[in-house]
């Protein structure tokens, strides 16, 4: 669920060539506040794929050796991010093992976004790598995506309902990138 000062109509835009530089800028103030805890900092999701319509809200992976919530907690909190407290945002489904994570939204009046800490050998921090590099590779179902996702976002505005129909077609997508994984020999 958003914070209070995130509500807003649920909107799938076309890719705009600004994200990366927007998540530049992130993964910066990231790199300042966590320290050395940070293995990687990843520009994942939709916006992080050229020409893939997404939500405007960059998503960020933080992969770490390991996530405690605690530590974490106190060090986001110190750059003004804040921790969201629902039970599905610290632990996630991918390939088929539950795995940990932490999910923080950003200061309040800052630029949309999401960070993720994964533990960086985790199938999700896999997960997300692998979701981002086989939409860049396959312009057919990058395509074909960014059009569901809009198509969606129109007939279905609440943002709650849209993230329960969009997980199994997510499902669908991410056996097609692992048979693409597999074929090319990717690798995180």
């Amino acid at each position: 669920m958003p914070f209070p000062d995130e509500l807003g109509p649920l909107v799938v835009v076309d890719y705009r060539p600004q994200w990366p530089v927007e998540f530049e800028a992130l993964a910066g103030t990231l790199r300042d506040g966590l320290g050395g805890l940070a293995v990687g900092i990843d520009h994942v999701g939709s916006t992080a794929v050229p020409g893939l319509s997404a939500k405007d809200c960059i998503d960020v992976q933080v992969r770490m050796r390991s996530v405690d919530e605690t530590q974490a907690t106190l060090l986001m909190s110190a750059i003004g991010y804040r921790c969201r407290p629902e039970p599905w945002n610290r632990v996630e489904v991918s390939s088929g093992r539950r795995c940990h994570k932490l999910v923080f939204a950003p200061p309040v009046g800052a630029r949309r976004n999401n960070v993720h800490l994964r533990p960086s050998t985790g199938a999700n921090a896999r997960f997300a790598l692998l979701f981002r590099d086989y939409l860049r590779a396959d312009d057919t179902t990058r395509r074909a995506w960014g059009a569901f996702k809009q198509r969606l976002a129109t007939s279905v505005p609440d943002l709650q309902d849209y993230g329960q129909i969009k997980a199994p077609a997510t499902e669908v997508l991410m056996a097609a990138a692992e048979r693409w994984a597999a074929e090319t020999g990717w690798s995180q």
